[in-house]
């Protein structure tokens, strides 16, 4: 039971998948997954686990600043949808879920609490790459500011902003598959930076606690869980 406690607290979160360069005019698909990836976890889009979590906002920021709903439905292991680029730059797919009913887990030490899932992805059109939107005002967000594209045996920098300014110290969990992790921490800027030796998906956690109480649909908490994910796929 603690197993299962401490993998819905602390390491079940939402993420964004999408490829990270796109062509105008051409249909370019998102997926919105809920779990432990490098645990081999992936909820059922029509399960139990994602029910909780399914009233996500999805949408992306196109180069120009306009900002575009982007409509999903549930497929086998994830929520799908799509949007078409009309401009080339970098455009930034942000998911965002603050409607998640309070959770007491008091019995288990951790406390009653309401959680904000944000979650970003990048996108370039063209061959000018630029940084990802600053998208979430009101808790944590990862933005890439790498000059380039992933690549194997390149490297990506990411930077952590909570409530719109830099984050020192803050941990970042970096998940591959096969239960392989490595925790960073962000400098004086929020920046992390790390290289991708391998050719696979890299997941992006991190995550921080707002010690201020509140009440959400009646109900009353002692903090809020920000949880903030980050995707980048460089699998064939």
């Amino acid at each position: 039971m603690m197993l299962v406690i401490a993998s819905q607290v602390s390491a079940h979160y939402l993420w964004v998948e999408t490829a990270e360069t796109g062509k105008i005019g051409k249909t370019h698909k998102v997926q919105v997954f809920f779990g432990e990836y490098t645990y081999g976890v992936i909820e059922d889009p029509s399960g139990e686990n994602f029910e909780n979590v399914k009233n996500f906002q999805l949408w992306v920021v196109a180069p120009s600043g306009k900002k575009t709903e982007i409509k999903t439905t549930a497929g086998k292991e994830s929520f799908v949808g799509t949007f078409t680029p009309e401009e080339n730059g970098t455009y930034t797919v942000v998911l965002n879920n603050n409607e998640i009913d309070v959770i007491d887990y008091t019995q288990y030490d951790f406390g009653i609490f309401k959680t904000h899932y944000h979650s970003t992805a990048k996108v370039v059109v063209g061959k000018e790459v630029g940084i990802t939107e600053s998208t979430n005002a009101d808790g944590l967000v990862v933005i890439n500011s790498s000059a380039s594209t992933g690549a194997k045996n390149g490297e990506v920098t990411l930077n952590v902003l909570y409530k719109g300014e830099p984050v020192e110290g803050q941990e970042v969990a970096v998940y591959i598959s096969d239960m392989w992790s490595k925790k960073l921490y962000t400098d004086a800027e929020g920046k992390v930076s790390f290289t991708l030796p391998w050719e696979t998906r890299y997941t992006v956690e991190t995550t921080r606690k707002e010690e201020v109480p509140g009440t959400y649909k009646g109900d009353d908490y002692e903090f809020i869980w920000h949880c903030a994910t980050y995707s980048l796929n460089l699998s064939k």
